[in-house]
């Protein structure tokens, strides 16, 4: 069982249904990717809005820390909405981003710079996790497509993960009538 299924059971209220197992994970790995970038989105721009001094003295970018920040508020929005349903957006718009990013510290590599070393290195990760992104964007764009107005059908479901037969008696066997319908005893006793 999942923790998130864990979780789930210890906040339900005593008579809801629990969950016992769940299916199997229809995310692939390109959506698991998207998760995991949406979660390091996520990260790195509330670094950015919190220590923009640190990462701009870092670079040799002194001065820009609005800019940082303002980079930390896209990141969040990319981690979002890679974290969402429409997962494509947020990973083609980090694509996106990363563009932006390389051509921010396109300017520190400059001879002059004092942080030159740290803009070398920050300028080849970003075109690491750039690689990475446009990898990720293009794998989930390729999953997730579907032919100009398909719509996807969900007519080989049931909704019974132990399918209808099963679900059909349950019911009737796990039935208890709650203690606040049931008749006082001494009603009980004089009706049956």
């Amino acid at each position: 069982m999942t923790l998130l299924s864990s979780l789930s059971n210890i906040t339900r209220s005593e008579g809801d249904p629990k969950v016992l197992r769940s299916g199997p994970s229809s995310l692939g790995s390109s959506d698991r990717l998207a998760r995991g970038l949406g979660w390091f989105s996520i990260g790195l721009g509330v670094a950015e809005l919190v220590a923009p001094h640190v990462i701009t003295r870092t670079l040799g970018l002194e001065g820009r820390e609005g800019l940082v920040r303002a980079f930390g508020v896209r990141e969040i929005g990319h981690g979002v909405m890679s974290l969402s349903v429409d997962k494509q957006v947020g990973v083609w718009s980090r694509v996106g981003g990363d563009l932006l990013d390389i051509a921010t510290v396109l300017p520190a590599l400059s001879p002059s710079n004092r942080q030159r070393g740290n803009a070398e290195l920050a300028f080849l990760l970003l075109l690491g996790i750039t690689v990475l992104d446009l990898a990720c964007a293009q794998s989930v764009s390729t999953r997730h497509a579907r032919p100009r107005g398909a719509v996807r059908s969900y007519a080989d479901r049931s909704g019974f993960p132990q399918g209808l037969p099963e679900a059909r008696g349950a019911a009737r066997r796990d039935f208890r009538t709650p203690p606040d319908m049931q008749a006082p005893p001494a009603l009980a006793r004089a009706v049956a």
